[in-house]
């Protein structure tokens, strides 16, 4: 069951939120304290699932084998082969438009090394290299996981922020979302909760409340 001061904290920033024409993402917005971030295993780089959902589709691409991406075309928004790696390493432009199209990426991981070398500088920067996988494995269980999730990165700054799903979402279901979130923030941290010195919470275009 959800906190039911984390759930009216989130309804009251829901309900202070002008209605808008488009599907409003809710986020929460992390500030961190007494943690140097200059310094990398210091920083936040997670993916967490979500227990309820993004509450919206996100797109994903697979880097495969011929074997895997005939396995994948029915579940990946996009198949790429290596043939395809080498193709949008000679364009940037196509390479650039691929990073910002998708979401999310998976890859078999003798690919890895491949994708890290030709691509990384478009995908790495934005935070969206692939999440390996075992090579012959069943590609739709991954991907359905990866569409529930939700990229977490501080970088360097003590200040950063999370989707936790859409405001259509119940108070109840995001509060499921954002607890999922937390955890894993704070066990990513030396000093745990005392590492965290506030989270709010708000809808796209709305007003942020402290919700810790």
């Amino acid at each position: 069951m959800a906190d039911e001061k984390l759930v009216e904290g989130i309804r009251k920033a829901l309900e202070g939120a002008k209605p808008r024409k488009f599907k409003e993402s809710v986020e929460i917005c992390i500030n961190l304290k007494d943690v140097d971030l200059a310094i990398p295993k210091n920083r936040i780089d997670e993916d967490i699932p979500l227990p309820k959902g993004r509450g919206k589709q996100v797109k994903v691409a697979l880097f495969g084998t011929n074997e895997m991406t005939n396995k994948a075309k029915n579940f990946a928004d996009r198949v790429l082969t290596p043939d395809d790696i080498d193709k949008l390493a000679d364009n940037k432009r196509d390479g650039r438009k691929l990073a910002l199209g998708y979401q999310y990426f998976v890859a078999e991981a003798p690919l890895m090394p491949t994708i890290g070398k030709k691509l990384g500088k478009v995908l790495a920067p934005r935070g969206k290299m692939p999440r390996p996988i075992p090579p012959g494995s069943d590609p739709a269980p991954i991907l359905a996981a990866v569409r529930n999730s939700v990229k977490v990165r501080s970088k360097d700054r003590r200040t950063f922020h999370a989707t936790v799903g859409t405001r259509e979402m119940s108070a109840e279901d995001l509060a499921v979302n954002i607890d999922a979130v937390l955890k894993r923030v704070i066990a990513r941290l030396e000093r745990g909760p005392n590492n965290i010195h506030s989270v709010f919470v708000k809808a796209t275009m709305g007003p942020a409340i402290k919700i810790m």
